[in-house]
C-alpha cells in the first residue's frame, strides 16, 4: 500500500561553582526548586537547565536570571552539554584558574574558535551566537550566509529577537541568564534529537540487503516520540512510504532513489536524513538538515 507524507561577586562565586562540576570536585550548587524563578517567563528552561546541571544556582540558591550571563559560564553549559573530555592547551588561562578545565575542554570542541578569550566578559548577543555556531558546527553545519550570528540564530529559532520596535537582529543586546537558559535547552534537546537520529538510521541502514533483485529491510519503530520514514521514488514517478515498525520489499528495478528520515513529532525537528541514490550497492548521502540548508536530491 502506497503511502506519501512529506539556551561582579555573584559571577566569581557562580564560576567556582561551574568549575568543580568539571574538575569532579562535585562544589555545585543543588538544583532545588525556587520561587525565585517561577515568575520568569522562561521558568520551563531555567528549570530544565537546573534540573539536567547544564546550568547552577548561585550559593544564595538563586537562578538570577536578570543577571548578564559571562562568559565563563555560558562556555561551561556548552562543554556540559557537549559532554566533551578530551583537552587542549589555552595558555591565555594561567593555571590554577577556575575556568582552566572548562576552557581546554571547550578549545578542544572548537568551541572558542575566534573567540576573545576572557571567563568574567558579559556577553551580548553576537558573542552567545558566536560559540554556539561554534559548539553546533560538527552538528548542523555553517550558518546561513548573508546573516550575523546573531541573525542566523534567531532565524533558526533558539534565540529570541530584539524586543518590538526593535530591529529585530540587535547583536549588542545583553544576554540573561535566563535567555541563556532557552538557548542551552534548545541545544541539550538538539543534540538528543541527532544522537537518536543517527541510532535509528544505523539501525535501519544495517537492516538492508540486496537479494534476488529485491531490496529488503525494516523501518526502524521508534520509541513514539519520532516519526521515522523511508520513502521510494520509483522510475515513474510514483512514490511508495514505509513508517515506524514495518518492512519493504521493493524490486530494484523499478526503483530511482530511496530517502530515510527522522523527524521529532513534537517539533518536526529533522534529527536524521539519508539519501540512497545507488541501491545496489547500499551508498548512502548524509542530508540531516543543516543551519544553511540545501536538499540534496
Amino acid at each position: 500500500m502506497k503511502k506519501r507524507y512529506g539556551f561582579l561577586a555573584r559571577i566569581c562565586v557562580a564560576a567556582l561553582v561551574a568549575s568543580s562540576l568539571f574538575s569532579q570536585a562535585s562544589g555545585a550548587v543543588a538544583a532545588s526548586p525556587s520561587s525565585e524563578y517561577t515568575a520568569y517567563p522562561e521558568v520551563g528552561a531555567v528549570e530544565f537547565v537546573l534540573k539536567k546541571r547544564l546550568m547552577w544556582n548561585y550559593p544564595d540558591g538563586k537562578f538570577h536570571g536578570e543577571d548578564q550571563i559571562t562568559q565563563g559560564q555560558f562556555v561551561a553549559s556548552l562543554v556540559a552539554v557537549l559532554g566533551v573530555q578530551e583537552r587542549e592547551s589555552v595558555p591565555q588561562i594561567p593555571e590554577g584558574h577556575w575556568a582552566k578545565g572548562v576552557y581546554e575542554r571547550a578549545q578542544k570542541a572548537g568551541v572558542l574558535a575566534g573567540v576573545e578569550i576572557n571567563p568574567n566578559k558579559l556577553l551580548n548577543k553576537e558573542e552567545t551566537a558566536l560559540l554556539v555556531f561554534n559548539a553546533w558546527r560538527p552538528y548542523r553545519g555553517e550558518k546561513a550566509k548573508g546573516y550575523t550570528n546573531t541573525g542566523a540564530l534567531i532565524t533558526w529559532g533558539w534565540m529570541k529577537p530584539a524586543p518590538a520596535g526593535q530591529p529585530k537582529f540587535r547583536e549588542d543586546l545583553p544576554v540573561t541568564r535566563e535567555d541563556a537558559a532557552l538557548i542551552i535547552r534548545h541545544l541539550w534537546q538538539d543534540k538528543l534529537n541527532l544522537d537518536l537520529g543517527e541510532k535509528y538510521a544505523l539501525e535501519f541502514h544495517n537492516s538492508l540487503k540486496v537479494e534476488n533483485g529485491y531490496l529488503i529491510g525494516k523501518v526502524p519503530k521508534g520509541d513514539g516520540l519520532f516519526f521515522i520514514g523511508a520513502r521510494f521514488v520509483y522510475k515513474d514517478d510514483s512514490v511508495e512510504g514505509f513508517v515506524n515498525g514495518e518492512t519493504f520489499k521493493v524490486k530494484l528495478e523499478n526503483v530511482k532513489s530511496m530517502g530515510f528520515s527522522v523527524l521529532n513529532k513534537l517539533d518536526s525537528t529533522n534529527a536524521a536524513a539519508y539519501l540512497y541514490k545507488n541501491l545496489s550497492s547500499l551508498d548512502r548521502i548524509k542530508n540531516t538538515q543543516q543551519f544553511s540548508y540545501t536538499i540534496i536530491g
